[in-house]
């Protein structure tokens, strides 16, 4: 129990750190896309510098684009990696076996190239939808987590200094 609370915890401060970045929100979101679309692919102890080079050339977040990663984890990496594997190999057939099981870095090697480029057609393959939908999804979040936070620091001093200040009363007449 002990782990999933601290689980949760890592996931919540993580994400209010991505919602509380102090760059526009097409930045942040776009950082997100791009660390959803390297975590796609099965470069895994690459995933986060490829992310990050990935944010410097399109300008964007980058503490963002390695949180993105973060898609693909050690909670999902079987079932991650298999779902690249029968995607890429409806995309590209060829003869290579894949036990999600017995991943195991000397059998992948022995099986040469074959199976490397079957699962980056799988990951390509769903990176590309993952990472526009994870575009949409953080954008508005992002826009919507800075819209109620906007309007809970305008409520917070409006309380403080009493109602309206002396500029929005001469708005008002």
């Amino acid at each position: 129990m002990r782990f999933w609370e601290s689980f949760k915890r890592a996931i919540r401060y993580n994400y209010l750190r991505v919602m509380r970045l102090k760059v526009s929100t097409h930045s942040v979101a776009l950082g997100v896309a791009a660390g959803v679309f390297t975590g796609c692919l099965p470069i895994l102890p690459f995933q986060t510098v490829v992310a990050v080079a990935l944010a410097f050339v399109l300008r964007c977040s980058k503490i963002a684009a390695a949180a993105g990663t973060w898609i693909s984890n050690p909670l999902n990496w079987v079932p991650f990696y298999t779902a690249c594997f029968i995607i890429g190999n409806l995309i590209i057939p060829i003869d290579v076996t894949f036990d999600p099981h017995h991943m195991e870095l000397k059998e992948l090697f022995a099986q040469g190239g074959g199976i490397v480029v079957v699962m980056m057609a799988g990951g390509l393959a769903m990176a590309i939808p993952c990472s526009i939908l994870s575009y949409i999804i953080t954008f508005r979040a992002v826009a919507r987590f800075r819209q109620r936070r906007m309007i809970r620091l305008i409520n917070k001093y409006k309380s403080k200094h009493g109602g309206q200040s002396s500029n929005d009363q001469t708005l008002d007449r």
